[in-house]
């Protein structure tokens, strides 16, 4: 099964995961541009801030081709943008955690700080919603993909009743028209 079968290529799904991706693509770049414009030393830790956060060349190269994966993903959409999105999303969540265990330390050479391990949490949560959309709920409608996989006997049971429903409905005789009553002309 390829990736470009698994969604319909007009769900609306796509366009949710296409432009999650894009816009959270963009502000990385954006960052990443601010930093490189900045002309930043890759490993400093003096503190240098840009958009309230602080950040050295490493950080910056690391932003960008984030952000670059992530605006590809929104050109691919489908199921890869929004597994791309979950991953992500997950790694910023993961490094924010990472994060605050060497906040004031040596090994801290990405030079986060508090507002760096928030905007990881932020960023890290509204990248992996955006992934998740769609695909992980109690309440998906029974026409959703993810829940067609996940129940793949109910949902054969229920494709055969709509065909069975339909094929029936095309061959069973049209309604006679109820007679009207005549009324006596008096």
């Amino acid at each position: 099964m390829k990736l470009s079968e698994e969604l319909p290529v007009d769900h609306r799904l796509a366009l949710v995961y296409r432009c999650g991706a894009a816009f959270c693509g963009l502000v990385l770049i954006l960052f990443a541009s601010l930093g490189f414009a900045d002309a930043l030393t890759p490993f400093s830790t003096n503190g240098d801030r840009i958009a309230g956060m602080a950040t050295n060349t490493t950080l910056s190269v690391i932003s960008l081709v984030v952000g670059l994966a992530l605006i590809g993903g929104a050109l691919v959409g489908g199921n890869f943008a929004s597994s791309l999105n979950m991953t992500v999303g997950a790694l910023f969540l993961l490094s924010g955690f990472a994060h605050i265990f060497i906040l004031d330390r040596s090994a801290n050479i990405l030079d986060f700080g508090m507002t760096n391990v928030i905007f990881s949490f932020v960023m890290g949560l509204v990248i992996l919603t955006f992934g998740m959309y769609g695909r992980v709920s109690s309440k998906l409608s029974h026409d959703n993909p993810y829940w067609q996989r996940r129940h793949p006997s109910r949902s054969a049971d229920e494709s055969r009743r709509t065909s069975t429903a339909a094929s029936q409905q095309r061959l069973s005789p049209a309604p006679a028209a109820p007679e009207t009553p005549t009324l006596p002309r008096g």
